[in-house]
């Protein structure tokens, strides 16, 4: 089955109603996994059932100084600067570690070993037959990329998986993006809207997905992002104009395929779109 990420250049597009609604909407087997870890939200909207929670951490170093000889090799393998070494002794700042394992791998002299440092959690639930996952870093950490791995370990192949990615083009996005099969962008059309999809769509071509927009609140802006859209073959599998309603709901931590039928049939004609889309790529 498809794995489709919803990724935005900005934030505040509307990347996680159309998650959301799009979830909601369909009867099959479906996965929703929330994916911005920072900042998780689609299950104020989605209301799971959790039934699993657990840690997840990165490997962390730790010195054994009667073993040490202060070469500095570590140090210098370090790409991060995780690790300082002095003449006695050796400095670990765990929050620069990004657990590559290197230092622990190449010591000459085996004296590093690794330890768990928890970074987030990942919970698993479900919303009746929707199946739901998501992440959240802990505060202060600045390391959310393996985080985001462990949510998309729980991809099932037998499921149409949504993954609701961060916003921006920065590591988590592509950590969230990467290996997806299809990326839908979701957009406004404003100046800065159209500035961040063109970095967005940057970013997916480098990773080689194929991808539609979302234009959403279409009727606040112009022409631009449609322009620019038709200028890059950038086909725009749906458009959702300002609506009070949905509004209304949003706020009240609803979802417009729930209450408003009109929406249910839009977000499954969006679903249409893009198994077509995926079919046309297949040949």
């Amino acid at each position: 089955m498809l794995n489709v990420v919803i990724a935005s250049g900005k934030g505040g597009t509307g990347k996680t109603t159309v998650a959301v609604n799009l979830a909601l909407a369909l009867e099959e087997n479906i996965q929703l996994l929330d994916c911005d870890v920072e900042e998780p939200n689609a299950h104020l909207f989605l209301k799971p059932k959790i039934e699993q929670s657990y840690d997840v951490g990165i490997p962390v170093p730790t010195v054994d100084l009667e073993k040490c000889n202060f070469c500095g090799y570590c140090a210098g393998i370090c790409a991060f600067n995780a690790l300082a070494v002095f003449q006695d002794q050796v400095m670990v700042l765990p929050e620069l570690c990004h657990g590559c394992g290197s230092c622990a791998y190449l010591c000459p002299q085996k004296a590093i070993i690794e330890f768990e440092r928890p970074i987030g959690i990942v919970e698993k639930g479900l919303v009746g037959r929707l199946s739901f996952a998501r992440g959240s870093l802990n505060p202060g950490e600045a390391m959310s990329p393996p985080l985001i791995n462990a949510v998309k370990r729980l991809i099932d192949p037998e499921a149409f998986t949504i993954i609701d990615a961060p916003p921006g083009t920065s590591c988590p996005v592509v950590a969230a993006v990467s290996g997806c099969d299809f990326c839908l962008l979701v957009t406004e059309p404003t100046p800065f809207g159209l500035n961040d999809l063109d970095l967005a769509l940057q970013m997916i071509r480098k990773l080689n997905i194929p991808a539609g927009v979302v234009i959403n609140r279409c009727d606040i802006g112009d022409q631009a992002v449609e322009q620019y859209c038709k200028k890059n073959k950038l086909p725009v599998l749906q458009k959702i104009p300002w609506d009070y309603e949905l509004a209304r709901l949003y706020a009240r931590g609803e979802t417009a395929v729930l209450h408003l039928p009109k929406w249910r049939l839009r977000f499954q004609s969006l679903y249409a779109r893009i198994t077509e889309l995926d079919r046309e790529v297949a040949k």
